[in-house]
């Protein structure tokens, strides 16, 4: 895991701005014990909580600094359900696949693993990129199956949600950046590729125009970036919050408010989990239909010019 000083900052607002919260009750450092408990749901650290076997410290190394940047390639929590997550999707995948190999027509498992397949290609693909998007499906399911299975794990017991790190999301909006990138080369051609650059302005506006729809190439994939990670890691600190309202307060007789709201915010995570997936899936599919577009668009002017 490629961890930065902005991702330390972000966790430590965080745990200040809940301890703060404990520390307003009577019993300050008690509820401050208790509130660093269950942060340890929320953000990264180097310890695995396992049932029955309690806490394992995974493998620390020492961090790489290069000039401010601080690189730490330790082994983490979010690693490990990262990992965890990419192995179950290969199972799952496989599983499936000779699922409906065998069977003209699938069902159980394989069935179910069809609908998502067939509702991504005809719902997802199709409309934004056309038949030529067909190609990137591979592509677009992993991203979504993967991304869903890393949101869905923090809602298991000892389970952590990897794309609460901010590292993961920018990981994962990396790649779909590339993808944009690449999809667009492929459709358009190098040379009209960097000729949209210009914005189709007089060359004496290029200095500005270039600069800009530069910036806007990048602004895609950090929207991408940012939107999952902060709907992950939002519902998370709602929960924590909602029940440490019992120990800010010290009596039993509030606790049954907070754990109601709380099951009301786990049955909206699990929807949440499939919608964040599902929006990633999809916004990435339009980006890169849109560059595909725009090579539809400049063979169209092409064609009326002569």
């Amino acid at each position: 895991m490629f961890s930065t000083n902005s991702d330390t900052s972000i966790q430590q607002t965080v745990t200040d701005s809940l301890h703060a919260a404990a520390q307003s009750g009577e019993h300050g450092t008690e509820s401050g014990n208790l509130f660093t408990q269950l942060l340890h749901h929320v953000y990264d650290s180097n310890e695995l909580d396992l049932p029955f076997i309690g806490q394992v410290h995974l493998p620390h190394f020492a961090p790489i600094q290069i000039g401010d940047l601080t690189i730490d390639v330790s082994i983490t929590k979010h690693v490990v359900f990262l990992w965890a997550a990419a192995i179950l999707l290969i199972i799952l995948a496989v599983t499936a696949a000779r699922k409906n190999s065998k069977r003209e027509v699938p069902h159980g498992f394989g069935n179910l693993i069809e609908v998502f397949i067939l509702f991504i290609r005809d719902e997802v693909v199709l409309p934004n990129m056309g038949k030529g998007g067909i190609k990137y499906l591979p592509y677009l399911l992993t991203t979504f199956f993967f991304i869903l299975i890393m949101n869905l794990a923090g809602l298991v017991p000892y389970g952590s949600t990897s794309t609460s790190n901010v590292s993961v999301t920018a990981a994962l909006a990396f790649i779909a950046f590339i993808m944009i990138q690449l999809s667009a080369i492929r459709a358009q051609g190098i040379g009209h590729y960097l000729k949209h650059l210009t914005g189709g302005v007089h060359w004496i506006l290029w200095p500005i125009m270039i600069p800009i729809e530069v910036l806007g190439l990048f602004t895609k994939p950090f929207a991408l970036m940012i939107r999952l990670f902060a709907n992950m890691i939002g519902g998370h600190i709602v929960i924590i919050s909602l029940i440490g309202l019992i120990f800010v307060f010290q009596s039993w007789i509030i606790a049954p408010i907070p754990i109601l709201f709380v099951l009301g915010i786990n049955l909206l995570e699990l929807f949440v989990a499939f919608l964040q997936a599902y929006i990633f899936t999809m916004l990435t599919s339009l980006f890169m239909g849109l560059g595909m577009q725009a090579a539809h668009e400049g063979g169209t002017h092409n064609e009326s010019g002569h």
